[in-house]
C-alpha cells in the first residue's frame, strides 16, 4: 500500500513537467515531506472540452482519500486512500472514477515500513531523481446542492517489484512516458483497455533506505525525514 509520500515540487514545476496549467481554483500548497491521508496535494488531471467548460490538462489541489459521489459522509475518504489495480474496475467506490476521472499523483518518493518488531520506515525514491507519476483516480463530492465541490483522490496499488517486496507486498502503480499520456487521455475506452494500462513497473528503478521514525508522526515535516540513517 501507500500510506505516506513526499511531494515537494512547486505547482509551476509540475505544470511544466506534465504539460499542464494550474487550475483557476488552485490553492497554493507548501512542499510536503510527510503527505498523509486527508491532506491536500497536487494532482494532474485532463478533462475533455464541453459546451459549457473548456477542458485541458490541469494541476489541481485535491484531498487524499477518495470520497465517492454517492457518499453521505466525506469521512469515508480516510479509508479510500488506495485502490487495488486488480479490482478497481469492479469496486463501486472506484468504478466510475476509473472510467473517466483518472489522474497522476506526483511524488518524489514514498514510505514503507519494514514488517519487523520495530517497523523501521524506509523511503523509496527514483534512482535518477525524477518525479514518480503514480496512477490515481479523482472524484467530486458535494454535501448539498448549494455547497462547494470537494475534490478527492486515491492512489492505485499493485504487487511490489522483487526489489521492494521485502518491505511490503504492495506498491503504488507507477507510470512512465507514453503510459502517462494514455492514462490521462479522457477519450472513452473499454474497461479492458483501461486495465491494460496498469502494468507493474520494471524492477531496479527505485532505491530504498532507512529513515527516522519521526515520519511516523504526521505532524513532522521537512527534508530531514528523508535523510538516510544507519540500518539496524
Amino acid at each position: 500500500m501507500c500510506g505516506r509520500y513526499a511531494t515537494t515540487r512547486t505547482p509551476d514545476a509540475l505544470a511544466d513537467q506534465f504539460g499542464a496549467q494550474l487550475a483557476d481554483s488552485f490553492v497554493e500548497l507548501e512542499p510536503d515531506y510527510n503527505m498523509a491521508p486527508t491532506k491536500p496535494a497536487p494532482i494532474i488531471v485532463e478533462r475533455p472540452d464541453t459546451e459549457t467548460r473548456p477542458g485541458g490538462r490541469k494541476v489541481v489541489a485535491a484531498n487524499w482519500g477518495l470520497v465517492p459521489s454517492w457518499a453521505k459522509d466525506p469521512k469515508i475518504g480516510s479509508r479510500m486512500i488506495n485502490a487495488r489495480s486488480e479490482t478497481v474496475a469492479e469496486k463501486p467506490a472506484f468504478a466510475k472514477a476509473f472510467a473517466s476521472r483518472r489522474a497522476i499523483v506526483p511524488a518524489e518518493g514514498f514510505y514503507e515500513w519494514y514488517p519487523g518488531e520495530k517497523k523501521q520506515p524506509f523511503y523509496i525514491s527514483p534512482r535518477d531523481g525524477s518525479v514518480l507519476a503514480m496512477a490515481g483516480l479523482y472524484e467530486f463530492w458535494k454535501a448539498s446542492p448549494g455547497s462547494e465541490w470537494l475534490v478527492t483522490f486515491t492512489i492505485l496499488t499493485t504487487s511490489a517489484a522483487d526489489d521492494l517486496g521485502h518491505l511490503h507486498d504492495r506498491a503504488p502503480m507507477m507510470l512512465v512516458g507514453e503510459e502517462i499520456e494514455a492514462w490521462l487521455d479522457p477519450t472513452p475506452m473499454s474497461a479492458d483497455e483501461r486495465l491494460g494500462l496498469l502494468v507493474p513497473a520494471v524492477p531496479g528503478r527505485l532505491d530504498a533506505w532507512p529513515v527516522s521514525t519521526a515520519v511516523n508522526n504526521h505532524r513532522n515535516n521537512g527534508p530531514e525525514l528523508i535523510v538516510p540513517i544507519p540500518a539496524e
